[in-house]
C-alpha cells in the first residue's frame, strides 16, 4: 500500500497501534514522496523567508549576494551537521546560488533579488532487511537487500 500513498495502521502488542510508514500521496517518483523531505523542506523555506527579511531594505550588488550565500550556507551547513542533509561534506549536501547569473539587470530593475538552492535531504531506509546467523564459530550477518513494504 505505500506505494500508492498509503500508511498503514499497525498493532504491535508493546506499542499498541501505530501509523507504520512515512509517506505522502505524491507520486511514486517524486522528491516529496517521503513526510519527511516534505516537512524538511517546509521548515527550511520558513526559515529562509522569516531569516532575510532584511533584504528587502539593502542595496541589490554583489555585497547582498555575498551575505545571503554566507547567512543561507551557515544555516545550511548546521542542518547537514545535525544530520538532516545527505552528503560527506556541505558541498555535497547542498548549494547556494546568488550572483550575477540569478540577479540580471532586468531582475535588479524590477526590484527583486533570486536566490537558487538545491538540498540532498535524507531519505527514510523504510526497510533495510538483514540476516543474523549465530553459530558456535560466531556471527555472521548479510544484507539480504531493502524494500519497500
Amino acid at each position: 500500500m505505500n506505494q500508492s500513498g498509503v500508511n498503514c495502521l499497525r498493532s504491535f502488542a508493546r506499542e499498541g497501534i501505530r501509523v507504520w510508514g512515512a509517506r505522502t500521496i505524491a507520486d511514486g517518483s517524486s522528491e516529496w514522496r517521503y513526510l519527511n523531505v516534505r516537512r524538511l523542506f517546509n521548515m527550511i523555506e520558513e526559515s529562509i523567508a522569516t531569516s532575510t527579511r532584511w533584504i528587502v531594505f539593502e542595496p541589490n550588488d554583489r555585497t547582498l549576494w555575498k551575505s545571503i550565500r554566507r547567512d543561507l550556507s551557515a544555516f545550511l551547513t548546521r542542518l547537514w551537521r545535525d544530520g538532516a542533509l545527505m552528503g560527506r561534506t556541505p558541498q555535497e549536501a547542498f548549494f547556494v546560488k546568488c550572483d550575477e547569473e540569478t540577479n540580471p539587470p532586468d531582475t535588479i530593475d524590477a526590484g527583486m533579488v533570486v536566490t537558487v538552492i538545491g538540498i540532498a535531504p535524507v531519505k527514510p531506509a523504510e526497510f533495510i532487511v538483514f540476516r543474523i546467523s549465530q553459530h558456535a564459530s560466531g556471527l555472521d550477518t548479510e544484507t539480504v537487500g531493502g524494500f519497500n513494504a
